[in-house]
């Protein structure tokens, strides 16, 4: 139990900090309520009022988060390949090479779809 005694002494004080911080922001800040700031913020775009249902959503957002994805796939198994490249020998190049390729059909796909262009 010793062992593991300062990682939770550091989670508790960044617990603590953390509750502090939100709690004091809370009772000190300013209050200065208007219609600008209760209403949401999306990226400097006025908001446009949506159908009670829901919108329909462009495909680019959805390009966009595929894209997204893998890349972030991509980026979690180059790591640990990376760290092994010595020990996978001729073995790992190849798959990796593969795994690489199939992310790259991914990624022209998306860049044909206009996935890439923010007009």
């Amino acid at each position: 139990m010793n062992a593991y005694a300062p990682i939770l002494v550091l989670g508790a004080l960044g617990a603590g900090f953390a509750i502090f911080s939100v709690v004091m922001a809370a009772l000190v800040g300013p209050r200065r309520y208007n219609r600008a700031k209760l209403e949401a913020y999306e990226c400097g775009i006025e908001p446009t009022p949506q159908p009670s249902g829901g919108g329909r959503f462009p495909i680019k957002y959805y390009l966009t988060a595929m894209l997204f994805i893998i890349f972030d796939i991509e980026i979690v198994f180059l790591y640990p390949w990376a760290v092994t490249f010595d020990a996978l020998g001729l073995f790992g190049l190849v798959e990796m090479l593969l795994f690489a390729l199939t992310v790259f059909v991914a990624y022209v796909y998306v860049w044909r779809r206009g996935g890439l262009e923010w007009d």
